[in-house]
C-alpha cells in the first residue's frame, strides 16, 4: 500500500483521545497531556511538539472560531497576545529543532513536571488575583516559547493569567484559545521546514483520537467537576514526567 500505518498508530490515537477528553472537560491541557505521553512513548521532544502543534492547528482553529462567533474573544487582547506569542513560539521551535534532544529531553520533562504541579495547585487553591494592568507581552513571549519547547503549556499559562486579570472565564478561555491558533500555526510552520513531514502518522493518530473523543468530551465537561479532574490530570502529567526523568 502507498500509505501503510505503523502498528504504533493506534497508540497515538489513544493518546489523542485521552488528551481531547482532558481538554474538552477543562478547556486546556491538550498539549501538556499529549506531549508528556508521547515523550513517555519514546518520541524525541521536537517530534512530539511538532505533532501536537500540527494537530492543534485544526482543533484550536475550530475552537477559536467558535468562541469568536459566541462573543467570547476580546480581539484587542488577543492580538496583544498573538504577536509576542508567535515570536516566542518561533524561537522555541527553532531551539528544539537544532538542539541535541538527548540533553533536551530531561529539561522538557522537568518543565512538564512543573506544569503538572501547577495544575494541581490551581485545582487546590483556585485562581489568584493580579492587577488588571499587568502587561500581556511577557506572558505571550514566555508562554509561546515554553509551549513550543515543551509541546504544551499555552492553555494553563495564558488562561490562568487572563483569569487572574479579573476577566470572565468565558472571555479568558476564548481569547487564549483564539490566540493559540496563531501560535500553533507558527510552530507547525517552523517544524515543517526543519523536520519535514516524517511524523505525519503521529499527527493523524492524534487527530483521529481527538475526533473520536470530542462528543464524549463535551458530555464529560458537564458531568465531571472541573477541579478534581484538573488535579487528577496534574498528578498524571507530573507522574509521567517523573518517569521520563528517571528512565
Amino acid at each position: 500500500m502507498p500509505f501503510d500505518l505503523p502498528p504504533e498508530f493506534f497508540i497515538f490515537v489513544a493518546i489523542g483521545l485521552a488528551a481531547q477528553l482532558v481538554d474538552g472537560a477543562l478547556g486546556m491541557a491538550y498539549g501538556v497531556t499529549s506531549s508528556s505521553l508521547l515523550l513517555a512513548f519514546g518520541l524525541p521532544p521536537a517530534v512530539a511538539s511538532a505533532s501536537v502543534h500540527a494537530a492543534e492547528v485544526a482543533t484550536t482553529g475550530v475552537s477559536g472560531l467558535s468562541h469568536g462567533l459566541f462573543g467570547n474573544v476580546d480581539r484587542r487582547l488577543m492580538w496583544s497576545l498573538v504577536l509576542p506569542g508567535v515570536l516566542g513560539a518561533v524561537a522555541g521551535a527553532l531551539l528544539l529543532s537544532w538542539a541535541d534532544w538527548a540533553w533536551l529531553r530531561p529539561l522538557v520533562s522537568a518543565y512538564l513536571l512543573v506544569l503538572g504541579l501547577l495544575l494541581v495547585c490551581r485545582a487546590w487553591r483556585g485562581r489568584r488575583r493580579e492587577p488588571r494592568t499587568a502587561s500581556v507581552v511577557p506572558l505571550g513571549l514566555g508562554a509561546g516559547f515554553l509551549d513550543a519547547v515543551g509541546g504544551g503549556g499555552w492553555g494553563p499559562l495564558a488562561t490562568t493569567h487572563l483569569m487572574a486579570r479579573h476577566l470572565e472565564p468565558r472571555i479568558a478561555i476564548g481569547t487564549a484559545n483564539a490566540a493559540e491558533f496563531f501560535v500553533s500555526l507558527a510552530v507547525s510552520a517552523v517544524f515543517l521546514f526543519t523536520l519535514g513531514i516524517s511524523h505525519v502518522h503521529v499527527v493523524l493518530g492524534l487527530l483521529v483520537g481527538g475526533v473520536m473523543a470530542a462528543p464524549f468530551a463535551a458530555w464529560l465537561a458537564r458531568r465531571v467537576p472541573a477541579r478534581p479532574l484538573m488535579a487528577a490530570v496534574g498528578v498524571m502529567v507530573a507522574g509521567v514526567s517523573v518517569y521520563n526523568l528517571l528512565r
